[in-house]
Protein backbone atom coordinates (compact mmCIF):
# COMPACT_ATOMS: atom_id res chain seq x y z
CA UNK A 1 0.00 0.00 0.00
CA UNK A 2 1.15 3.51 -0.05
CA UNK A 3 3.18 5.08 2.33
CA UNK A 4 1.12 7.64 4.46
CA UNK A 5 0.82 10.88 2.74
CA UNK A 6 1.78 14.44 4.68
CA UNK A 7 0.04 16.78 4.41
CA UNK A 8 -0.42 20.42 5.32
CA UNK A 9 -3.16 22.19 7.67
CA UNK A 10 -4.67 24.21 5.31
CA UNK A 11 -3.88 27.78 5.84
CA UNK A 12 -1.02 29.83 4.03
CA UNK A 13 0.62 30.25 7.46
CA UNK A 14 1.19 26.94 8.32
CA UNK A 15 3.14 25.48 5.11
CA UNK A 16 5.63 23.31 5.17
CA UNK A 17 8.14 22.69 2.64
CA UNK A 18 7.01 19.34 1.60
CA UNK A 19 3.01 19.41 1.31
CA UNK A 20 3.10 16.23 0.94
CA UNK A 21 4.59 13.16 -0.59
CA UNK A 22 3.42 8.83 -1.84
CA UNK A 23 5.19 6.27 -2.48
CA UNK A 24 3.59 3.89 -4.87
CA UNK A 25 3.48 0.04 -4.05
CA UNK A 26 5.24 -0.32 -8.00
CA UNK A 27 8.09 1.42 -9.54
CA UNK A 28 7.42 4.53 -11.63
CA UNK A 29 7.74 7.48 -12.51
CA UNK A 30 9.05 10.49 -10.28
CA UNK A 31 6.63 13.45 -10.68
CA UNK A 32 7.59 16.84 -8.63
CA UNK A 33 5.06 19.65 -8.02
CA UNK A 34 5.70 22.94 -7.13
CA UNK A 35 3.52 25.17 -5.96
CA UNK A 36 3.94 29.42 -4.22
CA UNK A 37 7.59 29.81 -5.40
CA UNK A 38 6.10 33.19 -6.04
CA UNK A 39 4.24 34.44 -2.44
CA UNK A 40 1.27 35.87 -4.06
CA UNK A 41 0.41 32.75 -6.36
CA UNK A 42 -0.89 30.13 -3.40
CA UNK A 43 -3.60 28.81 -5.91
CA UNK A 44 -0.73 25.90 -6.81
CA UNK A 45 0.14 25.43 -3.19
CA UNK A 46 -3.79 24.83 -2.43
CA UNK A 47 -4.60 22.28 -5.30
CA UNK A 48 -1.55 20.35 -4.13
CA UNK A 49 -3.17 20.53 -0.33
CA UNK A 50 -6.81 19.33 -2.19
CA UNK A 51 -5.45 16.42 -4.17
CA UNK A 52 -3.36 14.74 -1.59
CA UNK A 53 -6.47 15.20 0.65
CA UNK A 54 -8.34 13.79 -1.72
CA UNK A 55 -5.45 10.49 -1.80
CA UNK A 56 -5.69 10.11 2.01
CA UNK A 57 -7.54 7.20 2.24
CA UNK A 58 -5.25 5.24 0.49
CA UNK A 59 -7.02 4.17 -2.41
CA UNK A 60 -6.20 3.65 -5.60
CA UNK A 61 -2.86 2.09 -7.38
CA UNK A 62 0.12 4.43 -7.72
CA UNK A 63 3.58 3.90 -9.40
CA UNK A 64 6.93 6.09 -8.32
CA UNK A 65 6.52 8.81 -6.30
CA UNK A 66 4.69 11.97 -6.58
CA UNK A 67 6.13 15.36 -4.19
CA UNK A 68 4.18 18.21 -3.12
CA UNK A 69 6.86 20.97 -2.81
CA UNK A 70 5.97 24.31 -1.28
CA UNK A 71 8.60 27.60 -2.53
CA UNK A 72 8.84 30.79 -1.18
CA UNK A 73 8.05 29.54 2.62
CA UNK A 74 8.78 33.25 3.86
CA UNK A 75 6.90 35.08 1.59
CA UNK A 76 3.81 32.84 1.34
CA UNK A 77 2.32 33.80 5.02
CA UNK A 78 2.17 37.75 3.67
CA UNK A 79 0.80 37.18 0.36
CA UNK A 80 4.01 38.53 -0.86
CA UNK A 81 5.47 38.17 -4.10
CA UNK A 82 8.71 38.23 -2.68
CA UNK A 83 10.83 38.98 0.37
CA UNK A 84 14.29 40.24 -0.75
CA UNK A 85 14.74 39.08 -4.50
CA UNK A 86 12.05 37.48 -6.44
CA UNK A 87 12.95 33.52 -6.28
CA UNK A 88 12.45 32.39 -9.31
CA UNK A 89 14.91 34.72 -10.98
CA UNK A 90 18.11 34.17 -9.02
CA UNK A 91 18.85 29.90 -10.10
CA UNK A 92 22.14 31.31 -11.72
CA UNK A 93 25.28 28.90 -11.98
CA UNK A 94 27.66 30.75 -10.12
CA UNK A 95 24.88 31.45 -7.51
CA UNK A 96 24.28 27.54 -7.23
CA UNK A 97 27.91 27.50 -6.83
CA UNK A 98 27.80 29.66 -3.66
CA UNK A 99 25.32 27.75 -1.69
CA UNK A 100 28.14 25.27 -1.09
CA UNK A 101 30.36 28.19 0.44
CA UNK A 102 29.78 29.78 4.09
CA UNK A 103 28.62 33.23 3.82
CA UNK A 104 28.10 35.93 6.51
CA UNK A 105 24.53 37.28 5.30
CA UNK A 106 21.92 35.60 2.41
CA UNK A 107 18.96 36.80 1.10
CA UNK A 108 16.09 35.67 2.27
CA UNK A 109 15.40 34.20 -0.60
CA UNK A 110 18.76 32.40 -0.92
CA UNK A 111 18.03 30.42 2.19
CA UNK A 112 15.54 29.09 0.32
CA UNK A 113 16.85 28.62 -2.82
CA UNK A 114 19.06 26.28 -0.69
CA UNK A 115 16.35 24.01 1.20
CA UNK A 116 15.12 23.87 -2.23
CA UNK A 117 18.16 23.01 -4.45
CA UNK A 118 19.27 20.44 -1.24
CA UNK A 119 15.60 18.80 -1.76
CA UNK A 120 15.82 18.35 -5.32
CA UNK A 121 19.07 16.77 -5.47
CA UNK A 122 17.72 14.76 -1.98
CA UNK A 123 14.73 13.28 -4.88
CA UNK A 124 17.10 13.07 -7.59
CA UNK A 125 19.47 10.92 -5.75
CA UNK A 126 16.95 8.56 -3.86
CA UNK A 127 13.87 8.49 -6.23
CA UNK A 128 14.13 6.76 -9.72
CA UNK A 129 13.63 7.91 -13.29
CA UNK A 130 11.88 9.31 -15.32
CA UNK A 131 11.39 12.40 -13.63
CA UNK A 132 9.13 15.50 -14.25
CA UNK A 133 9.08 18.81 -12.56
CA UNK A 134 6.42 20.87 -12.85
CA UNK A 135 5.52 24.34 -11.26
CA UNK A 136 2.60 25.82 -10.45
CA UNK A 137 1.68 29.60 -11.49
CA UNK A 138 -1.09 31.89 -11.65
CA UNK A 139 -0.99 35.59 -13.33
CA UNK A 140 -1.79 38.97 -12.08
CA UNK A 141 -3.79 39.40 -15.41
CA UNK A 142 -7.15 37.78 -16.40
CA UNK A 143 -6.07 34.35 -18.01
CA UNK A 144 -6.32 31.11 -19.42
CA UNK A 145 -4.51 28.72 -18.45
CA UNK A 146 -1.47 27.77 -20.32
CA UNK A 147 1.80 26.15 -20.61
CA UNK A 148 5.27 27.95 -20.31
CA UNK A 149 8.46 26.32 -21.20
CA UNK A 150 11.89 26.78 -22.28
CA UNK A 151 12.98 25.00 -25.67
CA UNK A 152 13.22 21.42 -25.80
CA UNK A 153 12.39 18.57 -27.46
CA UNK A 154 11.96 16.81 -24.49
CA UNK A 155 9.19 19.21 -23.03
CA UNK A 156 7.49 19.64 -26.51
CA UNK A 157 6.63 15.89 -26.99
CA UNK A 158 5.40 15.66 -22.88
CA UNK A 159 3.23 18.83 -23.69
CA UNK A 160 1.49 18.55 -26.91
CA UNK A 161 0.10 15.44 -24.77
CA UNK A 162 -2.39 18.69 -23.35
CA UNK A 163 -4.65 20.49 -24.32
CA UNK A 164 -3.60 24.09 -23.88
CA UNK A 165 -1.75 26.71 -25.72
CA UNK A 166 2.38 26.59 -25.13
CA UNK A 167 4.62 29.34 -24.43
CA UNK A 168 8.15 28.78 -26.22
CA UNK A 169 11.04 30.72 -25.39
CA UNK A 170 11.17 31.93 -21.90
CA UNK A 171 14.24 31.42 -21.36
CA UNK A 172 15.27 34.08 -23.76
CA UNK A 173 13.46 36.78 -21.49
CA UNK A 174 13.28 35.88 -17.85
CA UNK A 175 16.72 34.05 -16.68
CA UNK A 176 17.42 32.54 -13.69
CA UNK A 177 14.02 30.59 -13.55
CA UNK A 178 13.86 27.10 -11.36
CA UNK A 179 13.07 25.41 -14.10
CA UNK A 180 15.41 26.69 -16.17
CA UNK A 181 18.13 25.12 -13.89
CA UNK A 182 16.46 21.97 -13.96
CA UNK A 183 15.99 21.64 -17.46
CA UNK A 184 19.62 22.04 -17.71
CA UNK A 185 20.14 18.37 -15.82
CA UNK A 186 18.28 17.44 -19.08
CA UNK A 187 14.28 16.69 -17.28
CA UNK A 188 11.10 17.50 -18.13
CA UNK A 189 10.75 20.08 -16.70
CA UNK A 190 7.87 23.48 -17.54
CA UNK A 191 5.46 25.71 -15.84
CA UNK A 192 1.47 25.80 -16.02
CA UNK A 193 -0.38 29.11 -15.05
CA UNK A 194 -3.39 28.64 -14.18
CA UNK A 195 -5.40 31.40 -14.29
CA UNK A 196 -5.73 34.80 -12.02
CA UNK A 197 -4.13 35.15 -8.50
CA UNK A 198 -7.43 35.64 -6.57
CA UNK A 199 -9.66 33.46 -9.04
CA UNK A 200 -10.83 30.41 -7.54
CA UNK A 201 -10.96 28.95 -11.02
CA UNK A 202 -7.39 28.53 -11.03
CA UNK A 203 -7.48 26.46 -7.76
CA UNK A 204 -9.80 24.40 -9.47
CA UNK A 205 -7.61 24.06 -12.93
CA UNK A 206 -4.55 23.07 -11.04
CA UNK A 207 -5.98 20.36 -9.71
CA UNK A 208 -7.04 19.03 -13.10
CA UNK A 209 -4.05 19.87 -14.31
CA UNK A 210 -2.59 17.67 -11.39
CA UNK A 211 -4.35 14.56 -11.71
CA UNK A 212 -4.32 14.47 -15.84
CA UNK A 213 -0.46 15.00 -15.18
CA UNK A 214 -0.62 12.03 -12.58
CA UNK A 215 -2.11 10.04 -15.22
CA UNK A 216 -0.84 10.70 -17.97
CA UNK A 217 3.19 10.05 -16.50
CA UNK A 218 1.28 6.89 -15.47
CA UNK A 219 2.20 7.45 -11.66
CA UNK A 220 -1.55 6.74 -10.93
CA UNK A 221 -3.60 4.21 -12.98
CA UNK A 222 -6.31 5.60 -14.90
CA UNK A 223 -8.70 4.08 -17.83
CA UNK A 224 -8.76 5.32 -20.79
CA UNK A 225 -11.92 7.29 -19.91
CA UNK A 226 -10.88 9.10 -17.05
CA UNK A 227 -8.16 10.45 -18.91
CA UNK A 228 -10.27 11.66 -21.43
CA UNK A 229 -12.93 13.23 -18.39
CA UNK A 230 -9.90 15.02 -16.92
CA UNK A 231 -8.55 16.31 -20.40
CA UNK A 232 -11.89 17.73 -21.33
CA UNK A 233 -11.97 20.10 -17.64
CA UNK A 234 -8.51 21.41 -18.84
CA UNK A 235 -9.51 22.09 -22.97
CA UNK A 236 -11.56 25.26 -22.23
CA UNK A 237 -9.56 27.50 -23.58
CA UNK A 238 -10.80 29.88 -26.56
CA UNK A 239 -7.02 30.11 -27.59
CA UNK A 240 -5.87 27.70 -29.88
CA UNK A 241 -3.71 24.39 -28.29
CA UNK A 242 -0.35 25.13 -30.29
CA UNK A 243 3.08 26.63 -29.69
CA UNK A 244 3.39 30.41 -29.33
CA UNK A 245 6.97 32.16 -29.24
CA UNK A 246 8.06 35.37 -27.04
CA UNK A 247 9.53 38.20 -29.80
CA UNK A 248 9.40 41.37 -27.58
CA UNK A 249 9.65 42.47 -23.66
CA UNK A 250 8.71 45.59 -22.10
CA UNK A 251 11.63 45.20 -19.27
CA UNK A 252 10.51 48.16 -16.36
CA UNK A 253 14.08 49.64 -15.82
CA UNK A 254 14.91 50.30 -11.92
CA UNK A 255 12.99 52.90 -10.41
CA UNK A 256 10.55 53.00 -13.43
CA UNK A 257 7.11 54.28 -13.09
CA UNK A 258 4.52 51.69 -14.79
CA UNK A 259 1.42 51.57 -15.24
CA UNK A 260 -0.59 48.55 -17.81
CA UNK A 261 -4.18 50.06 -18.20
CA UNK A 262 -6.74 48.10 -17.50
CA UNK A 263 -8.67 45.64 -19.44
CA UNK A 264 -5.99 43.60 -21.23
CA UNK A 265 -5.66 39.99 -20.48
CA UNK A 266 -3.68 36.93 -21.84
CA UNK A 267 -3.24 36.14 -25.55
CA UNK A 268 -5.40 39.23 -26.43
CA UNK A 269 -4.62 40.39 -29.88
CA UNK A 270 -4.63 44.08 -29.80
CA UNK A 271 -5.08 46.64 -33.00
CA UNK A 272 -2.25 49.25 -33.70
CA UNK A 273 -2.30 52.20 -32.31
CA UNK A 274 -3.73 50.87 -29.31
CA UNK A 275 -2.12 52.33 -25.83
CA UNK A 276 -1.44 49.65 -23.49
CA UNK A 277 0.68 50.77 -20.89
CA UNK A 278 2.18 54.39 -19.31
CA UNK A 279 5.83 54.56 -18.55
CA UNK A 280 7.36 58.04 -16.69
CA UNK A 281 4.19 59.46 -18.03
CA UNK A 282 4.54 58.64 -21.59
CA UNK A 283 1.85 56.38 -23.45
CA UNK A 284 3.08 53.06 -24.85
CA UNK A 285 1.41 52.59 -28.03
CA UNK A 286 1.32 49.90 -30.54
CA UNK A 287 3.07 49.89 -33.92
CA UNK A 288 1.21 47.04 -35.36
CA UNK A 289 -1.40 44.58 -34.50
CA UNK A 290 0.11 42.92 -31.30
CA UNK A 291 -0.60 39.95 -29.48
CA UNK A 292 -0.21 40.62 -25.91
CA UNK A 293 0.87 38.22 -23.28
CA UNK A 294 1.42 38.74 -19.44
CA UNK A 295 0.15 42.00 -18.66
CA UNK A 296 1.73 43.25 -15.23
CA UNK A 297 -1.03 43.99 -12.69
CA UNK A 298 0.86 43.76 -9.41
CA UNK A 299 3.52 46.10 -8.00
CA UNK A 300 6.24 43.82 -8.15
CA UNK A 301 8.19 43.03 -10.81
CA UNK A 302 10.00 44.28 -13.83
CA UNK A 303 8.51 42.23 -16.99
CA UNK A 304 5.96 44.91 -17.95
CA UNK A 305 4.61 42.74 -21.05
CA UNK A 306 5.13 40.40 -23.65
CA UNK A 307 4.40 40.19 -27.16
CA UNK A 308 4.09 36.60 -28.96
CA UNK A 309 3.11 34.74 -32.06
CA UNK A 310 2.32 31.46 -33.36
CA UNK A 311 5.00 29.25 -34.45
CA UNK A 312 4.29 27.72 -37.51
CA UNK A 313 3.58 23.71 -38.01
CA UNK A 314 6.72 23.51 -40.24
CA UNK A 315 9.00 25.39 -38.47
CA UNK A 316 8.22 23.29 -35.69
CA UNK A 317 9.13 19.80 -38.08
CA UNK A 318 12.46 21.69 -39.58
CA UNK A 319 13.38 22.12 -35.72
CA UNK A 320 12.79 18.66 -34.71
CA UNK A 321 14.35 17.26 -37.50
CA UNK A 322 17.42 19.12 -37.90
CA UNK A 323 17.98 18.91 -34.14
CA UNK A 324 18.21 14.90 -34.30
CA UNK A 325 20.32 15.62 -37.12
CA UNK A 326 22.72 17.34 -34.71
CA UNK A 327 23.15 20.12 -37.87
CA UNK A 328 24.27 22.88 -34.71
CA UNK A 329 27.74 20.33 -35.30
CA UNK A 330 28.66 22.77 -38.29
CA UNK A 331 27.93 25.65 -36.48
CA UNK A 332 31.04 26.37 -34.89
CA UNK A 333 32.46 25.95 -38.21
CA UNK A 334 31.27 29.31 -39.53
CA UNK A 335 32.76 33.08 -39.03
CA UNK A 336 32.19 34.79 -35.86
CA UNK A 337 30.64 31.57 -34.52
CA UNK A 338 32.45 28.69 -31.52
CA UNK A 339 31.60 26.84 -28.82
CA UNK A 340 31.44 28.63 -25.13
CA UNK A 341 31.98 25.27 -23.56
CA UNK A 342 33.65 22.03 -23.92
CA UNK A 343 30.62 20.28 -23.49
CA UNK A 344 28.97 21.77 -26.92
CA UNK A 345 25.82 23.03 -24.95
CA UNK A 346 26.34 27.02 -25.92
CA UNK A 347 27.72 29.03 -28.36
CA UNK A 348 29.86 32.74 -28.62
CA UNK A 349 28.94 34.72 -31.34
CA UNK A 350 30.48 37.71 -32.27
CA UNK A 351 27.72 39.81 -33.71
CA UNK A 352 30.11 41.60 -35.87
CA UNK A 353 31.00 39.08 -37.73
CA UNK A 354 27.93 36.90 -37.83
CA UNK A 355 25.18 39.49 -38.23
CA UNK A 356 24.08 37.71 -41.01
CA UNK A 357 22.48 35.16 -38.60
CA UNK A 358 18.86 35.70 -37.60
CA UNK A 359 18.17 34.37 -34.00
CA UNK A 360 15.24 32.29 -35.72
CA UNK A 361 17.76 30.25 -37.35
CA UNK A 362 19.33 29.93 -33.78
CA UNK A 363 16.22 29.15 -32.06
CA UNK A 364 15.01 26.07 -35.09
CA UNK A 365 18.45 23.96 -33.55
CA UNK A 366 17.38 24.50 -30.31
CA UNK A 367 19.67 28.06 -29.07
CA UNK A 368 18.18 30.92 -27.30
CA UNK A 369 20.34 33.97 -26.91
CA UNK A 370 21.35 35.67 -23.64
CA UNK A 371 23.35 39.15 -24.86
CA UNK A 372 26.94 40.06 -23.16
CA UNK A 373 26.98 42.91 -24.18
CA UNK A 374 26.29 45.01 -27.40
CA UNK A 375 28.79 42.69 -29.84
CA UNK A 376 28.57 39.34 -28.23
CA UNK A 377 25.96 36.68 -27.57
CA UNK A 378 25.98 33.62 -26.16
CA UNK A 379 23.37 30.81 -27.17
CA UNK A 380 22.46 28.31 -24.54
CA UNK A 381 20.87 24.50 -26.12
CA UNK A 382 19.79 22.11 -23.86
CA UNK A 383 19.65 19.28 -26.21
CA UNK A 384 23.08 17.98 -25.57
CA UNK A 385 22.03 17.51 -21.98
CA UNK A 386 18.38 15.95 -22.57
CA UNK A 387 17.58 12.56 -20.72
CA UNK A 388 15.57 11.70 -23.30
CA UNK A 389 16.19 8.17 -22.93
CA UNK A 390 15.08 7.85 -19.30
CA UNK A 391 11.50 8.74 -20.83
CA UNK A 392 11.25 6.26 -23.94
CA UNK A 393 8.92 3.80 -22.25
CA UNK A 394 7.12 6.37 -20.61
CA UNK A 395 3.13 5.96 -21.40
CA UNK A 396 2.35 8.97 -23.12
CA UNK A 397 5.21 8.58 -26.05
Amino acid sequence: MPQPVTTINGTSKEVHRIIGHIKGEAPGPTVVFFGGIHGNEPAGVKALQNVFSQMEDGSGHFSGEFFGIAGNLSALPIDARFIDEDLNRIWFPHRMESLSSPKPSRSIEEKEMLSLHTLINQILETASPPFYFIDLHTTSGETEPFIVMNDSLLNRRFTRNFPLPSILGIEEYLTGALLSYINDLGYVAFGFESGQHEDIKAIVNAENFIWYTLGLTGYCSMRKQELKTLRMKLNKSRTPKRFFEIYYQYLIKEGEEFEMLPGFINFQTVPKGTTISIAQGTSITTEKSRQLFMPLYQDKGYEGFYFIRSIPYFFLWLSKYLRKLRFDDFLALLPGVKWASAKKDALYVDKRIARFFAKSFFHLLGYRTREMDKTHLVLKNRERNSKATDYQKAPWQ
